[in-house]
């Protein structure tokens, strides 16, 4: 079995937790994920299955979209509900057209200093077991993109929102850092995973659903496929020779690409593909008219 399945993760449950149970489930070795989700967060993780786990360097994930709850008046030290308090700020005075005047600020290109909780490494070590043993090292700060941030509702002392953002987003440090500027502190209450580049909520299923499957035969229809997953890529379609010279890790030339040099292409990965399936990530050439492409070579064949 080969491609995504688009999980929709319960609280409590670390993400390499959700991998260990849908390698028992499925009784599969190669099993991994995109995009880590802290335990406390819920929603899409793309869960990787056997040749899927192959695909996962070249998937598109530059979008993500989330919904929260942040509380203001509490920064705590993992920046969510399940860190110790450090501190309380007063909140009373905040109107809803103060925090969303504070909001807008964040949209666009803005600087964030990662989370001394978080999977990030120092010397080989994860930021938050340093920081579980008290320790605090110096972080730099890093551009990201706040596509759009939506106040959804504003009950405060919480306020819940919906944002769009880059990859490597923090929305504990996103929520925290809008407390800070409202000068009363934040933490997030609850953060759910809505969409994780290609795959989204709506086609995401739970653990329950996913052992039902399996039991009832319904297991494949659940499955995204290598080459659906890759499909922001441009695809070239290979002869069957040149579907077979490309699995023995030969690179094709012109005669081997039954179709695709009809269409407008740009230099850069493109998949090959044979029957449907994906053969092949390559880097490929295209000429200045934009139609003709050579294959340079081969980024990662798959079985």
């Amino acid at each position: 079995m080969d491609g995504f399945l688009v999980l929709d993760k319960p609280a409590g449950l670390t993400s390499h937790d959700v991998v260990a149970r849908v390698r028992r489930l499925l009784r599969l070795k190669k099993v991994g994920h995109t995009g880590t989700l802290d335990p406390f967060a819920t929603g899409v993780l793309p869960i990787a299955l056997g040749e899927g786990t192959k695909a996962i360097p070249f998937l598109d994930e530059s979008h993500k979209a989330y919904r929260a709850v942040m509380r203001l008046g509490e920064a705590t030290d993992t920046q969510d509900l399940t860190g110790q308090v450090l501190s309380h700020g007063e909140w009373h005075h905040l109107t809803p057209d103060h925090v969303e005047a504070v909001a807008r600020l964040f949209v666009g290109t803005i600087s964030q200093v990662p989370p001394m909780f978080s999977a990030l490494k120092r010397d080989g070590v994860p930021l938050y077991k340093l920081a579980r043993q008290g320790a605090e090292v110096e972080r730099q700060p890093r551009n990201i993109e706040i596509f759009s941030l939506d106040l959804d509702r504003i009950d405060l002392p919480d306020v819940a929102f919906s944002v769009v953002c880059s990859r490597g987003t923090y929305v504990r440090t996103l929520a925290a850092d809008m407390g800070e500027r409202l000068e009363c502190g934040a933490h997030l209450r609850e953060l759910r995973r809505t969409r994780s580049g290609p795959f989204v909520l709506a086609d995401a299923v739970t653990l329950e659903q996913l052992a039902e499957a399996a039991v009832s035969g319904e297991l494949e229809s659940l499955v995204v496929s290598p080459l659906a997953a890759l499909s922001h890529l441009p695809e070239l379609q290979l002869t069957e020779r040149g579907a077979a010279k490309v699995g023995n890790g030969i690179v094709p030339d012109a005669d081997d690409l039954e179709s695709g040099r009809d269409k407008m292409l740009h230099s850069g990965q493109v998949c090959l593909s044979h029957g449907g399936r994906l053969v092949a990530v390559a880097e490929a050439e295209v000429e200045d008219s934009g139609r003709d492409a050579q294959i340079r070579h081969l980024l990662r064949v798959f079985n």
